[in-house]
């Protein structure tokens, strides 16, 4: 029987221990996508326990605690910090199978030295040897981040945000990881999404004019996407509910404002040419700036209705929609290509289901400014598991070339994430050695190491332009 979580967790194989320890595990990592504050890495934030740094904002640590019956008072209700790590950690064993308990104890092995395991009878333990850890230099925000060895980070940013924090970490040559927001226009594509019309307002105020039609609106985005650009901004990303593309003219895209700035709501088939047109002109714009364009889609959100209106979107409610759009991908990316005008893409699916969909889809529109110039991202979300991630690299793998797969993201809200870079790198090589071991490659160290170092690290930063 091996050791929980030893040195070689994960790693069934001479070939894919090599891997890992010769080659992954001190790579650099570029995290470009998360939804961490540029404002706490400025001011170098500094945690005063392990439930703000580990439970703030999770919404995967709360759809645990959920599941274990545990009253909302202690998830993001009023109860003490030291009240909702007890409950979190008595409810983390019944996770078996769940990379959750993986990635939590990843964390309290890197960062805290911690090497038992959490539960209710050892939170207290825990707590007080986390908090007083907090305390060490070397612990704050930027602190992670510089033991983490993080060489990017990219934000997601709302089109009417001033980028002041973004300002001022580029203005500090003390901060050495390169810190870039990323356009995230969904408030103005979402027409059908209530208080559309208030951000249409609030989006023509920053810029300083008044959006009245959809040309304005798109000379707003426009001039937002040169703010963005002007703050090193180098990537997009789109939450859309499913994948449309419905070309309309530009009148029936203007009456189709008209309806929503009245406060009205659009049809189904009206909501899909806003949001094409929308797309398609992002797109070019992305193009134009070298910008990789992120499409996250087929994510049923808020279904429970009481709990949403309760706590907000966000807050661990969502799940896996089914919607087949396939179609709409390929005419999106189609229109785009057609002109010369499609920028680096990474498509990502909620539904697992569509990992052979998109790997095909992805072999129909490569360039030549990138090797991978579309990519299938890594397995988002509900899929970020041992199984979900295996799945995706093994299907990119079948069907296209894994060697320039831009690797892993943390997505996530905690600056105690980065250890999701290991538990994907671990699981990286232990495919890769298996298949070696197997006879299924050769066993050529060099072209190995090549493809580890690349999903790793060096095809994200070449993807993204990272020097």
């Amino acid at each position: 029987m091996k050791q929980f979580m030893d040195k070689d967790f994960l790693l069934s194989t001479p070939t894919a221990q090599k891997l890992y320890h010769d080659v992954a595990a001190d790579m650099p990592i570029v995290d470009y996508h998360c939804h961490v504050s540029p404002q706490e890495i400025f001011e170098d934030r500094r945690f005063e326990n392990i439930t703000q740094v580990w439970l703030g904002g999770d919404h995967y640590k709360w759809r645990v605690m959920r599941s274990n019956g545990v009253d909302e008072k202690y998830i993001t209700g009023d109860a003490s910090d030291r009240e909702k790590f007890q409950k979190f950690a008595e409810a983390l064993p019944l996770a078996i199978g769940n990379p959750m308990y993986h990635w939590c104890h990843l964390e309290l092995k890197t960062y805290f030295g911690y090497t038992g395991t959490l539960n209710g009878d050892t939170a207290e333990e825990v707590w007080n040897l986390c908090n007083k850890k907090l305390q060490e230099p070397g612990m704050s925000v930027r602190g992670l981040i510089a033991q983490s060895n993080v060489a990017f980070v990219g934000t997601t940013d709302d089109p009417a945000d001033s980028l002041e924090w973004h300002q001022k970490i580029k203005d500090d040559p003390t901060i050495k990881t390169i810190v870039a927001p990323s356009f995230r226009p969904d408030k103005a594509v979402n027409i059908d999404k209530a208080g559309w019309k208030e951000y249409i307002e609030k989006l023509g105020a920053v810029c300083g004019f008044a959006i009245t039609d959809s040309a304005a609106l798109e000379r707003a985005l426009g001039a937002r996407i040169d703010h963005f650009a002007a703050a090193g901004c180098r990537a997009s990303d789109h939450g859309l509910d499913y994948v449309v593309y419905r070309p309309a003219d530009r009148a029936a895209v203007d009456a189709i404002f008209a309806k929503g700035m009245r406060g009205e709501l659009p049809t189904v088939e009206e909501t899909e040419i806003f949001k094409t047109q929308l797309l398609l002109f992002c797109a070019r714009e992305y193009a134009k700036r070298g910008w990789v364009m992120q499409i996250h889609y087929n994510c049923l959100r808020n279904p429970n209705k009481k709990m949403f209106a309760k706590l907000g979107p966000d807050t661990g409610y969502d799940v896996i929609n089914t919607v087949n759009c396939g179609e709409a991908i390929a005419g999106l990316l189609n229109a785009l290509e057609e002109k010369g005008e499609l920028p680096r893409t990474i498509l990502y699916s909620l539904n697992p289901a569509d990992n052979q969909l998109l790997d095909t889809i992805l072999g129909a529109f490569h360039g030549t400014e990138v090797p991978g110039k579309i990519q299938h991202g890594s397995a988002w979300w509900f899929n970020d598991t041992k199984t979900g991630m295996v799945e995706q690299m093994t299907s990119l793998a079948n069907l296209g070339l894994l060697g320039n797969f831009v690797g892993m993201l943390t997505d996530s809200r905690s600056f105690l994430s980065y250890t999701r870079h290991e538990y994907f790198r671990r699981i990286l090589c232990e495919l890769i050695g298996t298949w070696v071991e197997n006879g299924e490659y050769p066993a050529d160290m060099e072209m190995l190491t090549k493809i580890v170092r690349g999903i790793s690290y060096e095809n994200a930063a070449r993807y993204f332009g990272i020097g």
